[in-house]
């Protein structure tokens, strides 16, 4: 099958977020937590990587440490070759958390022009990217709809528009989907993967569902319970075309199986 990334045969894409032997332990009343440990990952140009792993592996927090959220205490991590810090300055991403986290008292087309009017867009220029990212989400017409006329699945579309609002190249999302019932689930799973073809954004995406991580992934991440550590880097070799029946196809399940052997693995680690 063809991989999910089309290459040009000798050509390296570029690499976007390197980390090299990362660490963070946070200090507190009882004493420090190692949160990560020893953790070496590449992430290259147009990538979608999941990661996955139990409760507490570091999943969130190694997506914080590219955000510039959190400050790794070892090692060394880069995004576009500059610190997290430098790339948040130069707005190189742009972040989806659990919850749409979208202000009741805006419109959704309010809510999306928030970082655009922080960052001193032109009125002119916000209402261009306004429509073009609610036509990317599939919610034209719906800009001038309040949060709470809008069902969970279309504020976390919302969500994601207002994070690619400037359009940065690396698009973090941390387990947006994982309050929503399946069937929506699997909708916007579907989204997700046509807005990335879209987009030809680089995705890191933080998840507890082995079949999301698979059926969205080029890299599937597998982190061990704390203090976390990566057990498996998968490289899918599932087609670029992926309707949701391919989830019952031999290589979808051989893929998913590793992800749980590593999962298992992490925890006799452990």
């Amino acid at each position: 099958m063809a991989p999910l990334i089309d290459e040009v045969p000798g050509q390296a894409r570029d690499v976007v977020v390197r980390a090299s032997k990362l660490d963070l332990t946070f200090q507190t009343n009882d004493g420090p937590v190692h949160a990560l440990k020893g953790v070496d990952l590449d992430i290259h140009a147009g990538d979608f990587v999941s990661f996955i792993g139990p409760s507490g592996c570091g999943k969130t927090t190694f997506l914080r440490c590219v955000a510039a959220l959190e400050t790794p205490t070892g090692g060394s991590l880069t995004v576009n070759g500059m610190t997290p810090d430098e790339a948040r300055r130069a707005r190189a991403y742009g972040y989806v958390f659990q919850a749409a986290g979208l202000y009741p008292w805006r419109t959704i087309a309010r809510n999306i022009a928030l970082p655009l009017e922080i960052m001193g867009y032109s009125k002119a220029d916000q209402k261009d990217r306004i429509e073009r990212v609610l036509s990317l989400v599939d919610l034209e017409g719906f800009g001038g709809k309040f949060p709470w006329q809008l069902s969970g699945g279309m504020q976390q579309r919302a969500s994601i528009a207002r994070a690619l609002a400037f359009d940065a190249d690396i698009l973090l999302m941390d387990e947006p989907f994982g309050a929503l019932d399946e069937i929506v689930r699997d909708r916007l799973n579907e989204e997700l993967l046509k807005l990335w073809d879209r987009t030809g954004k680089t995705i890191g995406f933080v998840t507890h569902s082995i079949p999301e991580a698979v059926y969205l992934s080029t890299k599937i991440v597998v982190m061990s319970p704390r203090p976390g550590r990566i057990t498996d880097v998968i490289d899918s070799t599932l087609p670029k075309e992926r309707p949701l029946e391919i989830r019952d196809s031999p290589e979808f399940i051989e893929i998913a199986h590793r992800v749980r052997e590593g999962l298992r693995a992490g925890h006799v680690e452990d």
